[in-house]
């Protein structure tokens, strides 16, 4: 158990509850858990701040020229690695082409690095450099893309894009277990499954974090219990406690906070090359045969919205009159019916629906009652298999799944993050094996132009996509309620994942 928060200790010290990420190195995560650390370790050329806004990291400025196509950056004199090494525009350089290179093995790569010229080459074994990548001099970097995109930028705020120590990296097989990177925060300590401690970075080029150290316990104790019991300075808040803690007569009741909904979107995939999914019919029949708003009401508590679509609301080019899948088990026993299946549920096949979560772990409420929805109103028959997150995450790139339960949290905010990197036929992160020429040219349209021209076509594109149904959208996140110790203080709350933790300090 961890020890209780002392007033010495936690003046410099913030922790919490999280689980062990996939991986500490930034050129191969794919996932959230893993993301919230790492963006606090390493850094990139450019960041996103707390007001969603592309501000300059290791970057001080940059000229953007050859009509949109050329990114000139100039890397900040005191910005140096951990250890005090200056950062050189040599660094930026190796580190993009250490994250294409193919023994790498990054699975995400292609998406976040593809549009500068040479990617592709270098992905492809084709080439020992990047050739859109050139040092101008020791802290200027020019970076040449393949056409003018208004969210390349924004692109190079994801870890793929972060840099690493080229006298660390392939010298020591666990360098990511004591990385020297150039984040306002180092790795400390890491003890798999126990905890892992973060402390400050004093010569953090944006200014030192406010805290001494940030301790993640990673042993999975029950959250509301530790907080209570005062082992920790911040938890999410469940639908069991929700009701209690609003009440103002509640002593915790003034330490609640409302955080603004994240930018994303909880669905189950369907593998449109794999039976029975090979039928449009059987994809859309599912979906019709889901009551999403009388599971975010009573069994999710409205903790959640129903999604209509692919995109959240209030994300650039959310379409709020898209109408979605109307639940309509009349509609969906007609298209089962008018599937190659017929409505003969055996012909199906067995059909099994894979989500993360340890072996023997209780299957979600509300994908069970998704299941018995399919039961009832289709007379069909989804086992759940669960597998380790690290694992369910290789799977899902390999795409072997029939369907699979999942969420996507946007990186940044251009709706190209959700609809490019998830439908493109060519796109690594296209988990169902979706394709449409139609999509794909609309999407290929779409990457440049005007912001609002963009917009229009991405509300078309996500139409299309809908009708194709490879997706089973099931909900956004709703207001999120968290609770902070009122010692905490500039938590900012934000719907992406940022580096934040700077900001914090605790208050004598």
């Amino acid at each position: 158990m961890a020890e209780p928060l002392t007033e010495e200790d936690g003046s410099a010290r913030l922790v919490r509850l999280w689980a062990d990420p996939p991986t500490l190195d930034p050129h191969l995560t794919t996932d959230a858990t893993s993301a919230t650390i790492i963006v606090e370790i390493f850094g990139g050329l450019v960041t996103i701040d707390p007001n969603l806004q592309i501000v300059g990291d290791l970057a001080s400025h940059w000229e953007v020229l050859n009509d949109g196509k050329t990114y000139v950056f100039h890397i900040r004199s005191n910005a140096t690695f951990h250890d005090g090494r200056p950062v050189t525009a040599q660094d930026v350089k190796w580190s993009m082409e250490r994250a294409t290179d193919p023994e790498t093995l990054s699975l995400v790569a292609d998406q976040y690095l593809g549009d500068i010229i040479g990617v592709e080459a270098k992905l492809e074994g084709e080439a020992d450099e990047i050739s859109g990548v050139q040092v101008v001099d020791d802290v200027t970097i020019r970076i040449d893309i393949d056409a003018p995109k208004s969210y390349f930028l924004a692109k190079l705020t994801y870890p793929t894009a972060f840099v690493v120590d080229r006298n660390q990296v392939g010298i020591d097989d666990r360098w990511f277990r004591r990385p020297n990177a150039t984040g306002p925060f180092k790795l400390a300590s890491y003890e798999l499954g126990e905890r892992m401690v973060l402390e400050r970075h004093d010569g953090y080029h944006l200014g030192a974090p406010r805290l001494q150290a940030v301790e993640f316990i990673l042993s999975g104790g029950t959250a509301m219990l530790m907080y209570e019991n005062d082992e920790i300075h911040i938890t999410g808040v469940g639908l069991a406690d929700l009701d209690r803690l609003l009440d103002p007569t509640e002593e915790l009741s003034g330490q609640l906070r409302t955080a603004p909904p994240p930018f994303d979107t909880r669905y189950i995939g369907l593998n449109v090359n794999e039976p029975p999914f090979d039928d449009p019919n059987v994809r859309l029949a599912l979906n019709y045969a889901i009551d999403r708003a009388e599971i975010a009401d009573i069994v999710l508590g409205d903790l959640v919205v129903p999604a209509k679509g692919i995109l959240p609301p209030n994300f650039p080019g959310y379409n709020p009159d898209i109408p979605g899948y109307e639940y309509d088990p009349d509609k969906a026993r007609q298209l089962l019916a008018e599937s190659k299946y017929g409505d003969d549920p055996e012909a199906l096949g067995l059909i099994v629906l894979t989500t993360a979560g340890s072996f023997g772990a209780n299957v979600g409420l509300d994908t069970q009652v998704i299941q018995e929805m399919w039961r009832q109103n289709l007379g069909i028959e989804v086992d759940v298999q669960q597998t380790d997150f690290a694992v369910y995450l290789q799977d899902l790139h390999s795409r072997i799944f029939q369907m699979f339960e999942i969420g996507w949290i946007a990186d940044y905010p251009d709706p190209e993050n959700f609809l490019d990197i998830l439908f493109h036929s060519e796109s690594s992160n296209n988990h169902t094996g979706y394709s449409n020429s139609q999509v794909d040219s609309l999407l290929e349209q779409a990457r440049l132009g005007d912001p609002e021209e963009r917009y229009a076509q991405y509300q078309e594109i996500e139409r299309l996509i809908l009708a194709d149904a490879p997706w089973i959208p099931l909900w956004h996140g709703g207001e999120q309620y968290i609770l902070v110790k009122p010692s905490v203080k500039d938590y900012h709350q934000t719907p992406l994942i940022i580096p934040k933790l700077r900001y914090v300090y605790i208050e004598e």
